[in-house]
């Protein structure tokens, strides 16, 4: 358990993995680009859960830099899953930008992305607004 009292894991379950999934998200979800990440989102039924997928191409670079930019891009799903308003099935592209940034970047981008697209609850905006002050 992480400080917060949240269960810090992330199984299978809640991985985007068939093919199938990452093509009928592109073509029937909604899509928008904030710094190092490209995002892809369908709203969900509310009895399902939030799911994530992760798409690196090799022009990010090498494997240590895409598999460590799929790291960065988890953590950042896993720590911030809770404050979804509505289940989504989430993909996150990495843009080459990514390989220079560190996982504080890599966070604002990413709670930038989903306040930008109306995807995170009010409690954690003031969180937003912390996080963007000290950078």
């Amino acid at each position: 358990m992480t400080a917060s009292g949240q269960i810090a894991s992330f199984p299978k379950s809640v991985r985007i993995q068939a093919s199938s999934d990452f093509r009928n998200n592109k073509e029937n979800g909604e899509r928008l680009a904030k710094g190092c990440l490209l995002a892809n989102w369908q709203v969900l039924p509310t009895n399902s859960f939030s799911r994530l997928g992760v798409v690196t191409s090799k022009r990010i670079g090498k494997a240590v830099i895409r598999n460590r930019a799929r790291r960065l891009i988890r953590e950042c799903f896993r720590l911030h899953k809770y404050e979804f308003i509505n289940k989504i099935d989430l993909i996150l592209i990495a843009r080459k930008s990514i390989a220079k940034y560190s996982f504080q970047e890599v966070e604002k981008d990413f709670m930038e992305l989903l306040k930008k697209s109306d995807l995170l609850s009010r409690d954690a905006l003031p969180y937003l607004s912390k996080r963007t002050e000290k950078t």
